[in-house]
């Protein structure tokens, strides 16, 4: 039952990963998009394409707390109680970042929209950065079993510093094919100045997936000196257990990179989602049976039997109301039907 509680946290966490990776990537892309007439039309798709779902993204954000405080508490504990200053500044970035992309749609004074603008794509990228820091954290061992670990070191260190930066570069890579699709799907205008805009912008989203890739990549490469010195566990167990996950990820990627401008919108949205959520897979392949470093095994932090039955129960039933719901959101979203306005 720890085992299964376990899987399905962690399946949680490579949605919100993925799903809400991409739109903190956007963000990524709206900050870097220059100023107001440069980024116009990269900032109107950007608007056009998170407007119907960055909000929902965020219940898996949810999902996994819950399922960590109910189904893991002395975990969660230990966790709170040590990395609380990262997670109190990632959830200060989701707030903020919710607050400037509503704002930014109605307010209408220039100075305003820019300051919102610059509160919504400013968090996009710190917020994903100290989430990364926390897995960081945890994955290295800095989370003692007790609590109330150092609250500096704990994330301040080669690995959570590694761990955050990788975290932006995969949320921006994503973002990057996930719009170049958006961009070709669009329907094609019978005027010609409005199809060359389309293309345009779909060349300037591929450009940025593309260096966002071989950016992302150095530094991962870069990374595997710094795993091997700072965290060597989770070194061994990435390229053991976990490196067929690893290995599929680089693949998954150079085929989003080769095919961009190619292959249809859902394949390389399929490519990008497969290259981001088979590392976390990696990550979570090469933790266990740990929940903490190398201290705190899945079975020792899990919460009584009982509990964790009607844990699993509760999570049933969420699940089987959530996915339909979302699948259906995304669907519609593919389909131009749930347009900004």
């Amino acid at each position: 039952m720890s085992t299964f509680a376990a899987v399905v946290l962690f399946l949680g966490v490579v949605a919100y990963a993925v799903l809400g990776g991409a739109d903190y990537g956007a963000g990524f892309w709206d900050l870097t998009a220059g100023g107001a007439r440069r980024g116009r039309e990269p900032r109107h798709l950007i608007d056009e394409t998170l407007a119907p779902v960055w909000e929902a993204n965020h219940v898996w954000l949810i999902f996994c707390l819950v399922m960590l405080w109910t189904g893991f508490p002395e975990a969660f504990a230990a966790i709170t109680t040590t990395l609380y200053v990262p997670l109190g500044l990632a959830a200060l970035g989701i707030v903020v970042r919710g607050s400037g992309f509503a704002f930014r749609k109605v307010v209408v004074r220039t100075d305003q929209q820019r300051v919102t603008g610059a509160a919504f794509a400013t968090s996009s990228v710190i917020t994903p950065f100290f989430l990364g820091t926390v897995a960081g954290g945890i994955a290295s061992g800095r989370v003692p079993t007790g609590g109330s670990g150092d609250p500096v070191t704990s994330w301040v260190n080669p690995t959570s510093l590694l761990g955050g930066v990788l975290a932006v570069g995969v949320c921006a890579f994503v973002a990057a094919v996930f719009l170049t699709a958006e961009a070709w799907r669009r329907p094609v205008p019978a005027a010609e100045l409005e199809r060359r805009k389309i293309a345009d912008l779909g060349r300037w989203f591929r450009r940025r997936a593309q260096l966002s890739a071989l950016v992302t990549g150095a530094i991962a490469l870069a990374g595997i000196a710094i795993l091997r010195a700072d965290s060597p566990r989770l070194f061994d167990g990435l390229v053991s257990r976990g490196l067929p996950f690893v290995l599929v990820s680089e693949v998954c990627g150079l085929a989003a990179l080769i095919l961009l401008g190619r292959a249809a919108p859902r394949v390389l949205q399929g490519l990008a989602v497969t290259a981001a959520g088979t590392v976390v897979v990696g990550w979570g392949v090469a933790q266990y049976p740990y929940v903490l470093g190398t201290h705190l095994t899945i079975a020792e932090a899990a919460a009584p039997p009982p509990t964790l039955w009607a844990l699993t129960i509760v999570a049933a039933v969420a699940l089987a109301v959530v996915v339909p719901a979302l699948g259906l959101l995304f669907s519609l979203q593919q389909r131009g039907q749930l347009e900004s306005h």
